[in-house]
């Protein structure tokens, strides 16, 4: 797996992850939106750690730096 995710959108989509898993677990949203957050967050959060997002690859979209 080649990096496609570069360091400023992997910085925010770490936060995003964090806010979203933090907003699951403090109870700050309920039912299906909750889950849907938790979700999200998981991925956003594994996708920053990585530099790797699956559906960048399939579109050939790639904001890491070349060289």
């Amino acid at each position: 797996m080649k990096q496609n995710v570069g360091t400023i959108e992997r910085i925010i989509r770490g936060l995003i992850g964090i806010v979203a898993i933090a907003a699951y677990f403090l109870g700050w949203l309920q039912g299906t939106a909750a889950i849907v957050a938790l979700v999200v967050g998981v991925v956003m959060l594994f996708t920053a750690i990585l530099g790797w997002c699956p559906p960048y690859a399939l579109l050939g979209i790639n904001t890491a730096k070349k060289g």
